[in-house]
Formats: C-alpha cells, sequence, structure tokens
C-alpha cells in the first residue's frame, strides 16, 4: 500500500489537537522508503513549529541501542551473554550475594535480574558517571529473584552500559558513536546536552490529561548515568527507525556492512520471558532487549520510551517491512497525553500499511467479571513504592505510593479497581485519564506479586 502522505499528516495534525499535544513527529518505513511527517510546537512558550530534523528524547527507546551494542560485542564473541555479570566487571555488587554471583548478561538483556530497577542517583556529568553509578548499586536491593519472572529493570541496562565501557575501553557515549551512529549515518542521534543544541529539539511539557500541558521547569532532569537506559538520548524519529532497520535488514547496515550476524538478529527477537502484564507497553513477551507484540496472530516487535514529560513509540511489522516511529513532547506518563494518540494512530497504520490489527487498547469489558480479590488483598512493597490493594463497599481499589528514598516525589495514586479477569483489573483515578493495568501472578511456591508499570512488587503482608 502506498503511504498517502496528505492522509497521514492530516491525522497526524487531527489527534494532536483532540488529544492537546504540543507536538509530535513521526517517520515510517513503508515499501522501502521513510516518509517523515511533524506537526504542532517544540516548546510552547516560543512557538517554535516542530520540522523533522528536530530532535526529542526518546527515553527507553535508547535500550534497543544499548541492546544492539551488547549482541553486537556478544557477535565478536567478545562476550558470553551467560557469563555472570561480576565476571565481566569484577567490581560489581548488589545487596544480596547470591544475586551477585548469579545476574547474568542475559538476565539484565530481558528484564529477569529481578534488581530494584528504579535506583536514582547522581553521579556527575563526568566520563565516570556510568561506573560510579555500579559502584552505587552495592545496595541496591531485590525485588525479586534473579531468573524468575520478568520485572522492567532501568537500573540493569546501566550496568549494561558499563559493560559496553569495559569490553569496548571507551564511554558508553563513544561506543555507541563508533559502533552504531557512525556506521548507519544516524546523523540526527546524540546523548549529551550541548550536543542536542546543534538541532531544533523539544522542550518537555507536563500535565493532566484533557488540557494543554505546560512548559516543563527542567528539559531534562535526569543525569548522565540514566543514558543506557534511556536518560537523555535524543533522536528523530527517522534515525530510530534507521536503528530498526538495521534489525529488519538481518543485521545489515545501508553500505552493504554487516553489523550483526542474522542468528543474533533472530535470537533478540525469540521469545525469552512471557510477560503477565501484556498491556502497559502492549507487550506480549520479551526478547533479548525487543518487547515483543501478538497483533491477533501478527508478530511483530519494537519498544517504548518515556522521558520527563516526552515519549516515543517503535514498531516493527517485519512481514510487510513496516517500521513506525513516533515522538510526543507532552505529559507526565503514557496514561495521560501520548498513550490515546499511539494506539489510534498505530492501530490506523498497521492496518493500512500492513494488513495488521492490532488489539483493542486496554478497558475492561461492560460487564465485568465477577472476582474473588481475596487473595491479593494486602501491601505490596519494591524498592520505591508501595502497594495497597484494598476492599470495600465501594468496591476494589489500590493506593499506589513513592515511600522510602522515593519519598514525595508524587502524590499518592487512589485508583477504583475493575475486574477484566481473575488476575487481571483495570484502575483509573479519573474518567480523564486511560486504563491502567494491575495485574497478579502467583509463582509455583506460592509468592504473590503485583505489576503496575511492568514492574513486580512482592507480597509483604
Amino acid at each position: 500500500m502506498t503511504f498517502d502522505t496528505a492522509h497521514w499528516q492530516a491525522r497526524l495534525d487531527a489527534l494532536r489537537e483532540e488529544n492537546h499535544m504540543p507536538g509530535l513527529s513521526l517517520a515510517v518505513l513503508a515499501d522501502g522508503e521513510i516518509h517523515e511527517l511533524a506537526s504542532g510546537v517544540l516548546h510552547r512558550g516560543i512557538g517554535n513549529p516542530v520540522t523533522t530534523d528536530a530532535v526529542f528524547q526518546v527515553g527507553s527507546v535508547t535500550k534497543i541501542h544499548t541492546a544492539t551494542l551488547i549482541m553486537m560485542l556478544v557477535d565478536q564473541g567478545r562476550l558470553d551473554l551467560d557469563a555472570p555479570v561480576a565476571e565481566v566487571l569484577p567490581d560489581f555488587r548488589v545487596a544480596d550475594p547470591e544475586a551477585t554471583k548469579t545476574i547474568t548478561v542475559r538476565m539484565l538483556l530481558n528484564h529477569t535480574s529481578g534488581l530494584s530497577g528504579d535506583h536514582h542517583i547522581d553521579t556527575g556529568r563526568g566520563d565516570d558517571a556510568v561506573a560510579e553509578y555500579v559502584r552505587s548499586c552495592a545496595d541496591l536491593r531485590q525485588d525479586c529473584p534473579p531468573g524468575i519472572v520478568v520485572s522492567y529493570c532501568q537500573s540493569g541496562y546501566i550496568i549494561l552500559g558499563r559493560i559496553i565501557e569495559v569490553v569496548t575501553g571507551q564511554t558508553y557515549d563513544a561506543a555507541l558513536r563508533e559502533m552504531l551512529i557512525e556506521p548507519l549515518g544516524l546523523t540526527h542521534t546524540v546523548t549529551l546536552p550541548e550536543e542536542v543544541l546543534r538541532f531544533p529539539n523539544a522542550m518537555s511539557h507536563l500535565g493532566q490529561a484533557g488540557a494543554l500541558p505546560e512548559v516543563a521547569p527542567a528539559w531534562n532532569p535526569l543525569t548522565r548515568a540514566q543514558v543506557p537506559g534511556g536518560g537523555g538520548l535524543c533522536a528523530t524519529a527517522a534515525d530510530i527507525v534507521r536503528l530498526a532497520k538495521l534489525h529488519l535488514d538481518g543485521g545489515v547496515a545501508p553500505d552493504g556492512t554487516r553489523l550483526l550476524g542474522e542468528p543474533i538478529v533472530a535470537a533478540m527477537q525469540q521469545r525469552e520471558i512471557e510477560v503477565p502484564d501484556k498491556w502497559t507497553v502492549s507487550s506480549d513477551a520479551w526478547g533479548l532487549g525487543w518487547t515483543l507484540y501478538d497483533w491477533n496472530g501478527a508478530f511483530g516487535y519494537g519498544h517504548d520510551g518515556s522521558a520527563i514529560g516526552q515519549h516515543s513509540y517503535l514498531r516493527v511489522a517485519p512481514e510487510a517491512g513496516v517500521i513506525i516511529v513516533l515522538h510526543d513532547n507532552g505529559g507526565d506518563t503514557p496514561f495521560t497525553h501520548g498513550h490515546p494518540i499511539y494506539h489510534r494512530l498505530f492501530s490506523e497504520l498497521l492496518r493500512d500499511l500492513a494488513g495488521i490489527d492490532m488489539p483493542e487498547d486496554f478497558a475492561p469489558p461492560a460487564q465485568p467479571p465477577r472476582v474473588d480479590i481475596a487473595p491479593y488483598l494486602g501491601i505490596y512493597r519494591r524498592a520505591g513504592i508501595k502497594i495497597t490493594i484494598g476492599d470495600g463497599p465501594a468496591g476494589h481499589t489500590a493506593t499506589y505510593e513513592f515511600v522510602d528514598g522515593m519519598d514525595g516525589l508524587a502524590p499518592p495514586l487512589h485508583m477504583e479497581l475493575v475486574p477484566v479477569t481473575d488476575t487481571v483489573f483495570a484502575g483509573r483515578a479519573n474518567a480523564a485519564e486511560s486504563w491502567l493495568p494491575v495485574v497478579f501472578s502467583t509463582l509455583p511456591d506460592g509468592s504473590v506479586y503485583c505489576y503496575i508499570g511492568v514492574r513486580a512488587a512482592p507480597k509483604v503482608a
């Protein structure tokens, strides 16, 4: 199907206006050609328009850059995927001595390390930022045992960034530039704030659903150490398409140079672990870096990214040779601003260009089932987070609080829960927001976990 530029520009403009989004950037690979569209403004206070050469913060889409670098080192025989991290990083330590010995590179890639994923610490802006971050992980606790369940882990990808530095002898930024940015011709992909100013760039905006968000107090409050996991890399939508096209093309760069062996490319797209929460990032399973999708029988892969006030969505439909990337610059979570635009636009694009029907957006059924929530009532804790599941005359409830070192980061979120299945509930604080999946999973040993945001919290009381 030919890409109808005028039609999709009109849809992009309409969805942006309907959802009160300041700016959007879209790039689509179809029929072997990259099509680029832009809509809105980069900064509401200034009013400068979004252009296709503008860079956005891509958030955790950066994890695909990091995973690709790791797998290039594996392909070159310089790294063993199943080696304990402590063998590669002799100074690697976490709070649990057994986890220190058993966590492998593979577990970091597929989010099964069990490490607390939201360890935030400012280790400065120097070239040793990632190394200092890994040293700071000596007190990092386990949210669940290694190798057992998937639990999304930002910390794990920063540790992978340090592995890249140690194996290559370069900073993460330099290795990324030499191994991927330059070979793929990613002229608008940068990792340092001072590099961003070379290009038109998106300002972050924060606010609630149903109104235009306001300019954020800071463009990016995250530290340099966060870059390998998604804390500062900026790129155009088209540059993210070019990165994904390396995988679509079996590891071959545009100039014919092979950067990844075909078996390695295929391995990254194989199911490593099933995901109990199949809705927060539209995931069906995780591969080695890639989030994997089952679109009503059609296979796809990609990744989502959220910075503070910016979001990115990457989807690849390999059978049709279609790649879609969307950037936005408004909202504080995927559940307020960007998510409805993503789902509606990608549903239409995949249907038109690839003949794929995406599953419906997450929501409870019109007639919710009767569910016994008693086994799941109680308190769940992971580092910095407390989740309380309750039941009363008004119905099932969930309270999500920031505690300990993250206390005061945001007000508690109180949600009414509506059953979807006997283990899946839909929650939201008010009618203006999208539904948030709240998922329960029970291990063979009887341990119960609550998933919110694809992160597992064990039941403690």
